[in-house]
């Protein structure tokens, strides 16, 4: 066996990264969606080793060489974990004969290639590649039949160049996405505009691509690089500020020190890139606003769809809403609040309808009653919110079906295996002709666009959130503007009524939004402040309560119930550090649970773990057989099993179950403790708090009182009061940058 220690080249430079050639003799398991494999590869001393890892389109008879370390599984054994590898051709004839022997080549069975190679001997290859019309010259082989064989040849061929072309920038996953983007041209492309990759494939972002463009030799003053860097700056800050849009001028000062370039050299990028239409450019009051184009085209569509919602709604007859709205008092023994009563009025006369309010003022109350009224009418619903958890808590509080708006879209795999889409769109309407969102706050630009495509014109839409919790993870801020538009029927509750009166949550919660102190003494209700000074005692006594005091007193709903909710992620009461004394605080190392360390986080059978980015091809299978796809950011499950053998691991969201390959464990972060901003749309039976010294940004009145109205049965705030009052008074609002009020109001005008 051809072993080298301590030998590696690009990114493999670890220092007891070991080297291995042969062939494989038998692939155990190959997945050609992500390349990863687990093969019998023989050595030159006989000796079989089983290797894992990332080995697209690998096949029996194939000559590699792997680099990685030795790994040992408890019940396989010693294993070779593969961190990169190479495949070359087999050069003698017996090899060829083994390699087109095995199927790894479609069309070609052992009888054939021993006719092949019996022909054309060592030149096997040259001829299958560059020569298929003499492979036609063989008995059972049409001329057909050799262009497909030529064709699987060079595609194999491909992906070998690709790999060894890509090895130094990416890992091998990244290079499997990029083979199935482009193919056989995936190099040339690469070679001739780098930037391509961080535009069309995920995972790779500009700096990746930066990096391999530097090695190629272009110039940092390339107008590739310069277009793509202003690109890069637009959708970063969509993702990670929630900007539609950003100022010119921002852009222009931004992409100049990013790109460390001069400013009247981003300029001419800003204007190719308007010559390509990758960018829109929008004037309003007084300014001049850069869109990327899929996220114009989106907040365009969304202000034109509900325009025109709104005028094709069929006309009522106002004395035939009353009726509706007596009969259902009657029907239900209720007596509407003036303010309920409005909305379920505007509700039925209008095509959109914005309703919003806090906890405990009667939103849900009003659902009930237009679920009743519509059903009445003969009228179909769909009832939908952004995440399970909101759609499920919606269902239960209607005693109706309510889906998210992922699923009332069947969300599902695209044709032909390609990368799955929403089937429900404008060539494919949905059939309901009432649409009731809730939790609206939570829906960004992107998705309100897709759920709008699909609606039906003259459908209704009942639009339902509270407008003063945090905007959307997502770019956009859609609740928000389209309340600031006054485009549209707008009912705010504000009454709480009498049974919400008695929960210090809810109280408490309106106390925070209009600026004053929560009641911080009382302690027999359902809101709880435990005073701790430092950092280090705030977050041991978010542990303790969690380990020991509720589930003391509350028994299985605190077990499966609580969630530690922190403003930040950084600092010892950031969610970062609460993860780690969580884990090992609730779920500890056992001989009995199988864990996996991924960069800093340790994977633990067991965990809670929280998805960070939208995957819509992730596949999913419930208890009952149905399956789908779409795992999102936000969604919380627990790791049922790790497979290190095949480097994957199984995790349950709610009722879906998801496989998950190791290379993709960077969406993946513990979520014993989430971020307030990562709670939007849940609510849990009992929100542990931590209040201490972070940041003064994220100190806000809204983040406070999203945190407070994620509880249902308690809260439990730990920490400093003084933290507490920063909180309630600051009424600073993260400002986003979008256009949906101008388009809005274009239009009325």
């Amino acid at each position: 066996m051809h072993v080298e220690e301590g030998f590696m080249q690009g990114p493999m430079d670890d220092v007891g990264v070991i080297k291995l050639s042969g062939s494989i003799e038998h692939v155990i398991y190959s997945n050609e969606e992500n390349g990863f494999a687990i093969c019998d590869l023989g050595t030159d001393t006989d000796e079989l080793v089983t290797i894992t890892g990332t080995l697209p389109y690998v096949g029996e008879g194939d000559v590699v060489t792997v680099y990685g370390k030795w790994v040992h599984n408890p019940k396989y054994g010693r294993q070779f974990k593969v961190e990169q590898a190479e495949k070359q051709l087999p050069a003698d004839k017996a090899s060829m004969l083994r390699y087109l022997s095995s199927g790894t080549i479609k069309g070609i069975g052992p009888k054939t290639a021993q006719r092949i190679v019996d022909e054309f001997g060592d030149e096997t290859f040259d001829v299958i590649e560059n020569h298929p019309d003499w492979l036609a010259e063989i008995q059972g082989i049409t001329p057909k039949r050799a262009r497909e064989i030529s064709a699987e040849f060079k595609n194999k061929a491909g992906i070998r160049a690709a790999m060894i072309f890509f090895r130094e920038f990416f890992g091998a996953a990244l290079t499997v996405r990029i083979y199935k983007k482009w193919g056989s041209s995936a190099v040339d492309v690469a070679k001739n505009n780098p930037y391509m990759l961080c535009e069309e494939i995920e995972g790779i972002g500009f700096e990746k691509a930066d990096r391999l463009a530097t090695k190629l030799g272009l110039t940092t003053d390339s107008p590739e690089r310069l277009c793509s860097g202003v690109l890069y700056l637009l959708n970063s800050n969509a993702q990670q500020n929630g900007h539609v849009c950003l100022p010119r001028d921002k852009v222009v000062a931004s992409a100049a020190k990013l790109l460390e370039a001069p400013e009247g050299a981003i300029e001419s990028a800003i204007s190719d890139l308007l010559a390509q239409q990758k960018l829109r450019s929008v004037h309003f009051d007084g300014n001049t606003y850069l869109y990327d184009k899929h996220a114009y085209e989106s907040e365009k569509y969304v202000a034109r769809k509900l325009l025109l919602l709104d005028k094709l709604c069929p006309v009522m007859d106002t004395a035939n809403i009353d009726s509706f709205i007596k009969r259902e008092e009657r029907e239900s023994g209720m007596q509407y609040a003036k303010l309920q009563r409005q909305a379920i009025f505007d509700a039925l006369e209008n095509g959109v309808m914005l309703l919003t309010g806090g906890p405990g003022t009667g939103k849900t109350t009003v659902v009930r009653a237009l679920l009743h009224i519509f059903d009445s009418m003969g009228l179909q619903i769909a009832l939908c919110a952004p995440t399970g958890r909101a759609a499920k808590r919606l269902s239960e509080s209607t005693s109706c079906e309510a889906k998210t708006i992922h699923r009332l879209l069947e969300y599902g795999g695209g044709e032909s295996g390609g990368r799955a889409r929403f089937n429900r769109d404008e060539k494919n309407l949905l059939d309901e002709n009432v649409i009731i969102i809730d939790e609206a706050s939570m829906v960004d630009n992107a998705l309100m666009s897709a759920l709008l495509h699909a609606v039906k014109p003259g459908a209704r839409v009942v639009i339902i959130g509270d407008s003063d919790q945090l905007p959307s993870v997502g770019a956009g801020n859609i609740l928000h503007d389209l309340l600031a538009s006054e485009r549209f029927s707008t009912v705010r509750l504000n009454e709480i009524f009498r049974q919400a009166q008695e929960s210090l949550i809810v109280t408490n919660a309106h106390a925070i939004n209009r600026g004053e102190m929560p009641r911080l003494d009382i302690k027999n209700n359902d809101f709880f402040f435990l005073p701790r000074e430092s950092d280090r005692d705030i977050a041991a006594t978010v542990a303790q309560l969690c380990q020991v005091r509720l589930p003391r007193t509350y028994g299985e709903l605190a077990v499966k119930g609580t969630q530690v909710i922190s403003p930040s992620r950084k600092g010892e009461t950031g969610t970062e550090h609460l993860n780690v004394i969580l884990q090992a605080a609730l779920n500890p190392p056992s001989p009995e649970k199988r864990e996996h360390k991924f960069r800093e986080i340790v994977f633990r059978e067991g965990d809670r773990v929280m998805q960070t980015k939208n995957n819509y091809d992730m596949e999913w299978e419930r208890n009952d057989g149905s399956f789908g796809n779409g795992i999102f950011n936000g969604d919380i499950g627990t790791i049922l099993h790790i497979d290190t053998p095949n480097e994957a691991m199984e995790i349950e969201f709610d009722d879906r179950v998801a496989h998950y390959d190791f290379n993709m464990l960077d969406e993946l972060e513990p979520a014993y403790a989430v971020t307030v901003h990562k709670s939007q749309g849940s609510e849990y039976p009992i929100v542990v708090l931590p209040v201490g010294g972070v940041s003064g940004m994220l100190l806000s009145r809204n983040l406070f009182y999203t945190a407070v109205t994620r509880a249902q049965n308690m809260v439990v705030l730990v920490g400093r009061e003084s933290a507490i009052r920063t909180m309630v008074e600051n009424n600073r609002h993260s400002m986003r940058y979008t256009g949906l009020v101008q388009w809005l109001r274009e239009a009325e005008d």
